[in-house]
C-alpha cells in the first residue's frame, strides 16, 4: 500500500496578525502607529524605529549614530539620568534605544496601566536629549573598553575583515559601533548636532502590542509622540550601488595567544526588498541552518570533525547585507575548513537542492512561525518588519502559501545570483600556525 504524500503544516490564519487585528494609523506629524490588542497578557510591548542611522556617518565619524542612540536615555532637558532610571525602575518597566546602519530602534515593556508613563519617557528622550557631559564620558569610556576587547576577538575581527573586503567603497564596510580612533574624538556637541540635524517624527514607526484597547493606545501615542513638532531635517544619504568583487579575495588577521581561528566566507546577498528573498532564505536554511546547521554543519562539523561551530546566515536588510558562512576551527585546520566550505557553496550553486531538503525546510519555516509570534515581543517585532519592508498587513495570512510555492529552481537561481564560487571573500582571524 503506497504511503501518503507528506503535507506541509497548516497555520491557523485567524490566530495570526492580519488586517483584521492590526490597526494602522498615521498621525499628522508623520508618526505611523501600529496596534494589536492582546488581552490575555497583563503587559504591553512597544517596538519601533526612526529612519536615522550610521549611513549618515563617515569613516571619521563612525560610531556617532550608535553613541547618539545609547546616550539619549542618559538625560533630557527636564529629566536627569537618575530620574529616568528611577521612573522606569519604579514601574518595573524597560526602555532601550540602539543605533544601527539604517535606523535608530527602540524597545520597551511595561504593565498595561503604565503604558502612558512609558510613552512619556520615550517621547522625552527622543525629542529632548541633553547629552550631559558626565554621562557621555562614562558611555564613551565603556565603549572604548568594549572596542579594545573587540580588537582581541577573533570572531569580531574576522567579520570586520570580511566587511572590508566585500564593501570596499560602501558604507557597509564601517562598523556601526565605531572604532577606538573615532569614538575617542567624539564630543557631546557632535551628538547634539547629529540629533538636531537628523531626528524628526516624520518616518517614525511605533508598534504596540498588549492588553490595552486600540483607541486608548492611539490616544496615548497622540498625546506624546504625536505632539513632536515636524521640522526640516537632513535626509539620510542614499545607499550607493555596490561594486561586486571581480574575483575571490582572502585576508588573514593574526592575533597572539588565541586558541581558535574564526572564518567568514561569502558575498553580498539580497536585500529584504528582493522578490526572491524568501527563496534565498530557504536556500540559506538548507545550506547552513536547518537541523545540525544544514549542509555546512554536516560537512565541516559532522563529517570532517573540524569546527567548533559552523553555519550560514543571510541578513535580509534594506541593502545588500552579507550572505556568509561562519565557522570556528582549530588554527591548523583553517585551509581545510575553507576548502570544504567553498566546495559546499559550489555544490549549492551548481546543483538543485533535493525535493526532500526543500520540503523539510518548508515545513520548518511554516511550523516555527506560531512560536515566533507567541509573545508580545515577537508580534511587535514582526509587525514592525511588515511596515519597514512594505510586505502588507496580510503577509502572515499569505505566508504559508508563499513558502509552499518556493521551488528548487528558485533556490538554485538565488544561489547562482549571489554566491558565485569564483567571487567569494574569505576572512580569517586567529593565531600564528594556521593556514597560509
Amino acid at each position: 500500500m503506497p504511503k501518503d504524500t507528506p503535507k506541509l503544516p497548516k497555520l491557523d490564519l485567524a490566530a495570526l496578525p492580519g488586517p483584521e487585528t492590526i490597526r494602522r494609523e498615521e498621525l499628522p506629524n508623520g508618526v505611523v502607529v501600529l496596534i494589536r490588542e492582546n488581552f490575555s497578557s497583563p503587559s504591553v510591548v512597544l517596538s519601533g524605529y526612526l529612519p536615522v542611522g550610521a549611513l549618515a556617518n563617515t569613516a571619521d565619524t563612525a560610531g556617532l549614530a550608535y553613541m547618539t542612540a545609547i546616550a539619549m536615555t542618559r538625560g533630557t532637558r527636564t529629566r536627569s539620568f537618575q530620574q529616568i532610571f528611577e521612573s522606569i525602575e519604579s514601574i518595573g518597566a524597560r526602555l532601550s534605544l540602539y543605533g544601527g546602519t539604517h535606523t535608530t530602534a527602540f524597545q520597551g515593556k511595561a504593565l498595561t496601566e503604565d503604558l502612558g508613563m512609558l510613552l512619556e519617557l520615550l517621547a522625552d528622550v527622543l525629542q529632548n536629549p541633553s547629552f550631559p557631559k558626565a554621562e557621555f564620558d562614562r558611555l564613551r569610556a565603556q565603549q572604548l573598553t568594549a572596542l579594545a576587547i573587540r580588537e582581541q576577538d577573533t570572531r569580531a575581527r574576522a567579520q570586520m575583515a570580511f566587511d572590508t573586503l566585500v564593501y570596499r567603497d560602501h558604507p557597509y564596510r564601517l562598523s556601526t559601533d565605531g572604532y577606538v580612533e573615532t569614538i575617542s574624538e567624539l564630543t557631546c556637541s557632535d551628538l547634539r548636532r547629529f540629533h538636531s540635524d537628523y531626528f524628526s517624527p516624520s518616518g517614525l514607526v511605533i508598534t504596540i502590542v498588549g492588553g490595552v484597547k486600540a483607541e486608548r493606545v492611539l490616544d496615548l501615542v497622540t498625546s506624546t509622540l504625536g505632539q513632536w513638532k515636524t521640522k526640516q531635517r537632513q535626509e539620510m544619504p542614499d545607499l550607493p550601488k555596490l561594486k561586486p568583487l571581480k574575483k575571490s579575495r582572502r585576508v588573514v588577521i593574526r592575533l597572539e595567544e588565541k586558541a581558535q581561528s574564526d572564518l567568514v566566507i561569502g558575498a553580498p546577498g539580497p536585500s529584504r526588498y528582493d522578490e526572491g528573498y524568501l527563496a534565498a532564505a530557504m536556500g540559506n536554511s538548507i545550506l547552513g541552518r536547518f537541523g545540525l546547521m544544514g549542509r555546512i554543519g554536516e560537512a565541516v562539523r559532522v563529517s570532517a570533525g573540524l569546527a567548533y561551530y559552523a553555519y550560514s546566515s543571510i541578513s535580509g536588510g534594506p541593502g545588500p547585507g552579507p550572505w556568509q558562512v561562519v565557522a570556528g576551527v582549530n588554527p591548523k585546520d583553517e585551509d581545510r575548513a575553507v576548502e570544504i566550505v567553498q566546495n559546499e557553496i559550489k555544490r549549492f550553486t551548481s546543483h538543485s537542492v533535493s525535493e526532500e531538503e526543500l520540503f523539510e525546510n518548508k515545513a520548518n519555516f511554516i511550523g516555527r512561525l506560531p512560536m515566533q509570534l507567541e509573545s508580545n515581543e515577537g508580534v511587535a517585532g514582526a509587525i514592525s518588519h511588515l511596515e519597514r519592508y512594505g510586505l502588507g498587513l496580510d503577509y502572515y495570512q499569505r505566508y504559508q502559501d508563499l513558502v509552499a510555492a518556493i521551488t528548487c529552481d528558485q533556490v538554485l537561481a538565488m544561489g547562482e545570483r549571489y554566491l558565485d564560487p569564483e567571487r567569494l571573500a574569505v576572512a580569517i582571524a586567529g593565531p600564528d600556525g594556521g593556514g597560509v
